[in-house]
């Protein structure tokens, strides 16, 4: 927001969601501490500021926007996904303990499997999803929300684990590891937490 323009800001009147276009200099843009700091994030003072609706801005657009951003974020994720296993993969074949390398044991071996099994199955969602946009298919919402959900959890679950087998320096601010972590948990929240997107995917089909 604070290297923005123009800001679209959702806002309801008369008991209806509509679009309005804001001038940025008519703002307050208050910079805010997030987990993750590679990815700014901002609060806006509204008082006052003049706005012009939008003609063809209603929650219909909205939705559209929120589920095209949510498609976009879990490509993001499965890119989040496929760098932390090659990070892990590296390690397991470079540190070594009682001779060996770490990841001829295993349970560093099942947990690669597992992350492997996470990035394919991210990808698969992924994939519908952005092919769903692209086409125009009907089924678009659905695998919207359904990719949004299981790459958030992939993606948080991974990150994780890739720092469990990275033992002590994974926790540590010298190593990339807590950068994909935190980018794991705020891409989970962002646009729809997995809770948010699977009631959504409930309601979609009729649950």
């Amino acid at each position: 927001a604070g290297a923005a323009d123009l800001i679209v800001v959702a806002a309801r009147h008369d008991n209806r969601v509509g679009l309005y276009v804001v001038a940025a200099d008519d703002v307050t843009v208050e910079r805010v501490v997030s987990l993750d700091s590679t990815r700014p994030l901002g609060t806006l003072d509204l008082n006052g500021a003049p706005a012009e609706r939008l003609a063809s801005g209603s929650w219909d657009v909205l939705q559209q926007v929120f589920d095209v951003g949510a498609v976009a974020l879990a490509a993001e994720q499965v890119g989040g996904i496929e760098r932390v296993l090659e990070m892990a993969v590296q390690y397991a074949k470079d540190r070594k303990q009682f001779g060996r390398p770490i990841g001829s044991f295993q349970a560093i071996k099942h947990m690669c499997a597992d992350m492997l099994l996470s990035l394919e199955s991210a990808r698969s969602a992924a994939g519908f999803a952005v092919w769903a946009l692209a086409t125009g298919s009907d089924e678009f919402e659905l695998a919207a929300a359904l990719a949004k959900a299981h790459c958030s959890q992939a993606y948080f679950r991974v990150a994780a684990d890739n720092i469990q087998l990275h033992g002590g320096i994974g926790f540590t601010w010298e190593h990339d590891a807590h950068l994909y972590f935190k980018r794991a948990k705020s891409t989970e929240l962002l646009l729809g937490a997995p809770a948010s997107q699977r009631n959504r995917l409930a309601d979609l089909i009729g649950l």
